[in-house]
């Protein structure tokens, strides 16, 4: 699970008269004992207890699979507080290596296993090994700091796309900060998250056949409410519950991934959020776009990863994804692990970073990018996840995935892979909202500019993978 974070809703939304219905509701004593565990809510006041039996108790509400909480007492919840107050005024580092890089090196040196026994000091910054997913993979313990108080630590499972399943440590006070910096994105579009007390401030959506499902509160902002639930029908007593529990919840956001988010297009809501996060997957113009039309609110694409968190939001006036933590050192490399001049496209690597439990020492995301310096600041051009694929053109020449990218980008497609087998014909997986026979065609005209002609193509459906590599190729120098 990832952890998440105006007048609330919109003209109409009747915000108040929810907030008077939220009396809760009657639960068995064996779920209301699971619900208000003090190890979940250590700090829970009335209006808290009440949200959570109304979200979980509501006549329409899914079938909750899980139990969470926000886990902090007292102490952690004044220095979450602080830490809200110190992300919101902050300012992005100028170019080249921040002014607190040395310090954060040093502690972490003495801190990591993995690191010191490379050597008793850290060397030059340019001699600094990178270290990648499968360091972590291999041997988490030697890349977590030695005075990290155990029993305060949470873990979770990330999925693993690049072949290394990975379990990340993390703290209370570290789940608690995605707000912050869920609040610098959204702040670049004009909204200032809100929500109160009986108010519902985030759901998150999911669309999966398995999908960790709980309802919380956030008492960083009055304990409104949080649910995270899965969209797909089996999870509700009725598939009509969904669009009914939403408009009750009326929440001021709704966070989820392109999947779930096309699936929350298709219900007949009534109610409209401020804004829609994405994350998780690449996120199409059309989509985006679809997504905008039909609750008239922004999208907002957001670049994170389990490791590292909330790194950038797309904005379109910049053509690429704005930096968010002012703590992380985002640099870009080639293979060998030199820096890239300004402009040139190259491998995503992070130093620093929020999660004091897994401290990023030049860290290889698998991710590749364009780092440009904006009057905005820091911007990544070009996103390309995971590692660039080259695909072979029928007279021999190559073809950078980028290129697909930007052919692909006007459809409305929630997902799609493309792959070339030995024989250099194409498959492309699409997964979107149009019939497959009628935007086949137009797919295929789209790639005839890079690809050429002749070209051998077939459009086929994408199944219900949650995850996928986008662009793979089986012949041999598809690597760039």
């Amino acid at each position: 699970m990832k952890p998440q974070a105006g007048e609330v809703g919109h003209p109409g939304s009747h915000q108040g008269h929810h907030r008077e219905r939220r009396r809760g509701a009657t639960l068995p004593a064996e779920i209301e004992r699971e619900l208000f565990d003090r190890r979940r809510f250590p700090v829970l006041g009335a209006p808290g207890r009440q949200m959570l039996r109304w979200l979980r108790g509501h006549p329409n509400a899914p079938v909750y699979r899980q139990f969470s909480g926000h886990r902090l007492g007292p102490a952690h919840l004044a220095w979450a507080h602080w830490r809200q107050w110190r992300v919101a005024h902050a300012a992005l580092p100028p170019p080249g290596p921040p002014r607190w890089l040395d310090s954060f090196v040093r502690k972490a040196w003495a801190e990591l296993p993995a690191r010191r026994r490379q050597g008793g000091r850290p060397p030059a910054w340019a001699d600094m090994e990178p270290m990648g997913r499968h360091d972590l993979s291999a041997c988490l313990p030697d890349h977590v700091p030695r005075s990290l108080v155990l029993d305060e630590l949470i873990c979770f499972t990330t999925s693993g796309t690049t072949g290394h399943p990975l379990r990340v440590p993390s703290h209370p006070v570290v789940a608690a900060e995605y707000l912050a910096y869920h609040r610098r994105a959204l702040r670049q579009f004009g909204i200032v998250p809100h929500a109160r007390a009986g108010e519902v401030g985030i759901v998150l959506a999911g669309y999966q056949q398995r999908c960790f499902t709980y309802v919380s509160v956030n008492p960083l902002m009055g304990e409104c409410g949080l649910a995270k639930l899965n969209l797909m029908p089996h999870e509700w007593r009725h598939p009509d519950d969904r669009a009914a529990y939403l408009d009750a919840c009326a929440p001021e956001l709704i966070s989820g991934d392109p999947v779930s988010l096309a699936a929350l297009a298709d219900l007949p809501l009534g109610h409209r959020p401020r804004a829609l996060l994405s994350t998780s997957m690449a996120l199409s113009e059309g989509l985006r776009q679809r997504l905008q039309a039909r609750f008239q609110a922004p999208v907002l694409d957001i670049y994170s990863m389990n490791e590292a968190g909330p790194i950038g939001v797309y904005r379109e006036d910049l053509q690429g994804f704005a930096l968010l933590q002012p703590w992380l050192y985002v640099e870009i490399l080639d293979e060998q692990g030199r820096p890239r001049p300004e402009g040139e496209p190259g491998e995503i690597v992070l130093s620093g970073g929020f999660n004091f439990c897994l401290p990023l020492l030049r860290y290889r995301t698998g991710d590749h990018a364009r780092l440009v310096h904006t009057q905005c600041g820091p911007v990544l051009r070009d996103l390309q996840g995971r590692s660039p694929v080259r695909f072979q053109r029928a007279d021999g020449r190559w073809v950078n995935n980028i290129e697909i990218t930007h052919a692909l980008k006007p459809f409305d497609l929630v997902r799609y892979a493309l792959h070339q087998g030995m024989d250099a014909a194409f498959e492309l997986r699409v997964d979107g909202r149009e019939p497959l026979a009628g935007i086949a065609p137009r797919l295929r005209e789209a790639l005839v500019k890079p690809l050429g002609l002749p070209l051998a193509l077939t459009v086929v459906g994408l199944g219900a993978d949650d995850k996928l590599r986008q662009y793979t190729s089986d012949l041999p120098g598809h690597a760039p």
